[in-house]
């Protein structure tokens, strides 16, 4: 199972890479591969916690910054870090909906 997920360095988390589509794995591989997601998904608040906490510092020292061209590169890292935890949440939210699926 150690290849079902592969580390996501933008992320900072490890996110699926499935070899083969859902249906050709067994019943136990893919109680597994959830059950590993499962732990995984659970930190992903944990983690948007964290990049928030660098874009406030960040926010911080754009307050007080007087040069325009370090201006817009502390706009450009909070955008990209923005860009992050909006992925982020689109990963957390896409395994709910499957989770409720698998469930029904």
């Amino acid at each position: 199972m150690q290849n079902d997920f592969v580390w996501d360095e933008r992320l900072g988390i490890f996110v699926p890479h499935l070899n083969k589509s859902w249906g050709k794995y067994d019943m136990a591989t893919q109680e597994a591969i959830m059950l590993q997601w499962e732990k995984i998904r659970g930190r992903i608040p944990d983690r948007i916690g964290e990049i928030e906490e660098i874009i406030n510092e960040l926010q911080d020292q754009l307050s007080t910054e007087e040069h325009f061209k370090v201006s817009c590169e502390l706009n450009n890292k909070i955008a990209s870090l923005a860009s992050v935890i909006n992925d982020l949440w689109l990963w957390y939210r896409l395994n709910q909906s499957i989770t409720s699926k698998i469930h029904d």
